[in-house]
C-alpha cells in the first residue's frame, strides 16, 4: 500500500519526531538527578551514543521508544499498514544497531540498562524507577 501522505507532508511529520530529550528520557533524568545520581548525556564517544551515561557506575542507560526499537510483545509496537516492508526493515535495522552497541559497550566493560517507554507510563512508572535505583545501588556496592 502506498503512503497516505505526500512527500512534503511525510517529510514534515518525520522531522517533528524527537530523537533526544524525549518525555520518557526526561522522566528518567529527573528521577536520577533528584536521587543524587549525576550523569552525562548522549556521549558520542561511546558505541550507540547512550541516552544517559553514569561514569561513576560505569553504566549506560538507553531509554527506548517501543515503536522505534521494536519492543517485542508490546501493544505500542505495531508495524504500520502502509509501507510495511520499509518499516519492517527500518525497525529491524534499529534493533540490529541496538544489539551491536550493547555488545560493544559490554566488551568495553560498561553495564547496560534498557528502559522501554511502556515501562514509564503512569501505572508502571514508580516500579520501573525504583527498580532502576535498586540496580544502580547494587552496581555501586
Amino acid at each position: 500500500m502506498a503512503d497516505v501522505h505526500n512527500k512534503a507532508t511525510r517529510s514534515y511529520n518525520m522531522s517533528m519526531i524527537k530523537g533526544k530529550n524525549t518525555k520518557p528520557e526526561m522522566l528518567v533524568r529527573r528521577f536520577l538527578h533528584a536521587n543524587g545520581y549525576r550523569y552525562k548525556l548522549h556521549d558520542k564517544k561511546l558505541p550507540g551514543k547512550p541516552d544517559i551515561v553514569l561514569p561513576k557506575y560505569r553504566t549506560v542507560i538507553f531509554v527506548h521508544g517501543c515503536f522505534w526499537h521494536g519492543h517485542a510483545n508490546c501493544k505500542y509496537f505495531v508495524i504500520p499498514k502502509t509501507r510495511t516492508q520499509w518499516w519492517t526493515d527500518k525497525i529491524n535495522g534499529n534493533r540490529a544497531n541496538d544489539e551491536k552497541a550493547v555488545k560493544a559497550l559490554r566488551k568495553e566493560g560498561w553495564k547496560v540498562i534498557k528502559i522501554w517507554g511502556c515501562d514509564l507510563i503512569s501505572r508502571h512508572q514508580e516500579k520501573t524507577l525504583n527498580n532502576l535505583s535498586k540496580v544502580l545501588n547494587n552496581i555501586y556496592i
